[in-house]
C-alpha cells in the first residue's frame, strides 16, 4: 500500500473540512447541481477526449496511485547478482528453472531469450521495444488524469457563468439572487477541489511510478544482458547498483523494507550510454 498518497488525501480533506466547519456549516457546500456540472462535464470531456475502453479501465489505473511498487530495486540487484553467480558456474540453460519460478514477465521473459540463445542485440531490441510500450501505456493513464485536472476547473468556470446569468435574469426577484449565486461560486469551487487535490496529483503520482518501474526495467535488461556476456557477479553488481542513488547504494545485500518507495534516482542514465 502506498501510504503516502492515503495520507496526503487524508490530511487535505481533513484540513478542509476544518477550514469550512470553522466558517458554518458545511451543508451550504452540498450542491447537487454544481456538482452535476462539474463532475458531469468532466467525465463528459474525458468520454470525448478517450475511447470507451480507457474510459472503463480507469479504475485499474487509479489502483496503481495507492498501491506499492513491486520488486524492490535492491531485490532486483540481489537477484540479478545470483543468477550471474549461477550462469558462471552452471551455463545459460541453467537459468531456465530459475526464469519459471518468476512473476515479473518482463525478467521472465529476458531470461527466457537468453536461455534460449537469442543474440544479444536482439534481447536488447526486444525488451527495449517492450519497455516503449509499457511508457507509452503509462502516458496514457497519466494523460487521462491530467485531461481531468485540465478540464474540471473550467467547468466549474462554466458553472460560474450559468449561475450568474440566472442571478442576473432574476435580479427583479430577490428569492432567485441566492441559488444562482450558489452554483456560480461553488461549481468553481469544486472543479478547484477536484482537479488540485485529486486529479492533478494522482497524475503526478502515476508519473512519479511510471519513472520508477522503467528503470526497473533498465536495470533488468543491463543485468540479464551482462549475465548474458559472462560478466563476474561482482562487476555486475557494481554495474547495476549505478543506477541507485549513492546514498542506497550500500542496502545491496541487506535485507529492506519491502514497501519503501523512492529509491531510485530517476535521472541516472542507464550504464553504456
Amino acid at each position: 500500500m502506498d501510504w503516502s498518497s492515503i495520507v496526503g488525501f487524508m490530511l487535505g480533506g481533513t484540513l478542509l473540512v476544518w477550514a469550512i466547519f470553522s466558517g458554518g456549516s458545511i451543508s451550504i457546500f452540498w450542491h447537487p447541481p454544481s456538482l452535476a456540472i462539474t463532475l458531469g462535464g468532466t467525465l463528459a470531456a474525458v468520454c470525448i477526449n478517450y475511447q470507451v475502453k480507457d474510459v472503463v479501465g480507469v479504475s485499474r489505473v487509479l489502483k496503481n496511485a495507492f498501491l506499492a511498487g513491486g520488486m524492490h530495486p535492491a531485490e532486483v540487484i540481489e537477484l540479478l547478482v545470483r543468477l550471474a553467480d549461477k550462469a558462471r558456474r552452471e551455463g545459460l540453460l541453467s537459468l531456465e528453472d530459475d526464469a519459471e519460478g518468476l512473476e515479473d514477465q518482463f525478467l521472465k521473459k529476458s531470461i527466457q531469450l537468453v536461455v534460449d540463445g537469442t543474440d544479444p542485440e536482439l534481447v536488447r531490441s526486444i525488451m527495449e521495444t517492450e519497455l516503449s510500450f509499457l511508457e507509452q501505456r503509462h502516458r496514457a493513464g497519466q494523460g487521462m488524469f491530467q485531461t481531468m485536472g485540465a478540464v474540471a476547473p473550467a467547468f466549474g468556470m462554466m458553472g460560474t457563468l450559468i449561475g450568474l446569468i440566472q442571478m442576473l435574469r432574476n435580479l427583479d426577484s430577490p428569492e432567485a439572487i441566492g441559488p444562482g449565486l450558489a452554483t456560480a461560486l461553488i461549481t468553481t469551487f469544486y472543479g478547484v477541489l477536484m482537479a488540485n487535490l485529486f486529479f492533478l496529483p494522482i497524475a503526478g503520482k502515476l508519473k512519479t511510478k511510471s519513472a520508477e518501474e522503467i528503470l526497473l526495467k533498465e536495470v533488468m535488461i543491463e543485468g540479464i544482458l551482462s549475465i548474458q556476456a559472462g560478466d563476474n557477479p561482482r562487476i555486475v553488481e557494481e554495474k547495476l547498483k549505478a543506477f541507485l542513488a549513492p546514498r542506497l547504494r550500500n542496502s545491496v545485500g541487506n535485507k529492506r523494507e519491502p514497501e519503501l518507495e523512492g529509491d531510485w534516482d530517476v535521472q541516472a542514465t542507464p550504464p553504456g550510454e
